[in-house]
């Protein structure tokens, strides 16, 4: 109980509990609306999904300073590639939240002459930029950790001879049987990884659709922003399964 009230005092909690319902009613109202006698429905989750969309704003407006913090500790990673891929991450980050701030100005009015679509575009750019670089240091996380892996693997048991009988293709099925593995004990070993990556993959769903890249519909964007906003607040409630920067 202490925990959830702990998660529910933080900024960063209230905005992950507000995205998933979000997500959930873009998701739901996708899911009723083929569906006869469920107009009235559906109206009802496509205006909660709005209202919730537009209070998030006002959690994301202090974000532009977090990610400017969050810029300045990925300069001190000690390997080179998260230290590239987190700060270039972060500044991303930064310029995303400034678009998203002005787009804010614009929707409560207090100015017309700000050209929407233009920096809707740019925050989705910018956007799809953060997660793709994050998605390139959680790649070289996850390498490292599988040879960390196979390692220590290689110490623990002597590799199987070669059937000399086997055909390219069973040999090919095993190689690939043995990567998933590989990958499935590396992930388990470094939960905020498979978290941290999860997360990534499900929210470049969103700038890919915006900036027409991959077109997706709205319920697999729901249930990507569903997901990931789950393992957000998996990582908000419980700091230690964050994935952290050395």
């Amino acid at each position: 109980m202490d925990a959830f009230s702990r998660f529910l005092n933080q900024t960063q909690g209230r905005d992950r509990l507000f995205r998933a319902t979000q997500y959930t009613c873009m998701l739901l109202s996708y899911l009723l609306e083929p569906h006869a006698g469920k107009e009235k429905v559906v109206m009802k989750l496509k205006k909660l999904e709005s209202s919730v969309s537009t209070g998030r704003k006002w959690f994301r407006l202090g974000n532009v300073v977090h990610a400017v913090q969050a810029t300045e500790q990925s300069m001190h990673a000690t390997d080179l590639v998260p230290r590239l891929c987190l700060t270039l991450a972060n500044l991303n980050r930064v310029l995303y939240f400034i678009c998203d701030t002005i787009l804010w100005v614009r929707s409560v009015g207090l100015t017309s002459s700000i050209d929407k679509e233009k920096w809707r575009m740019w925050a989705a750019r910018h956007y799809y930029y953060s997660l793709l670089l994050s998605l390139v240091r959680d790649l070289y996380e996850i390498s490292l950790q599988m040879e960390q892996v196979a390692h220590d693997r290689a110490k623990q048991e002597k590799s199987p001879s070669q059937d000399p009988g086997c055909s390219v293709a069973d040999e090919e099925t095993e190689w690939l049987q043995s990567f998933l593995l590989l990958l499935f004990r590396s992930l388990r070993k470094r939960p905020p990884l498979f978290l941290d990556t999860v997360k990534n993959l499900c929210d470049i769903l969103n700038p890919l659709h915006q900036l027409g890249i991959y077109k997706s519909n709205p319920g697999v964007i729901g249930l990507g922003g569903l997901l990931s906003s789950i393992a957000g607040i998996i990582t908000v409630a419980y700091p230690r399964l964050k994935l952290k920067t050395h």
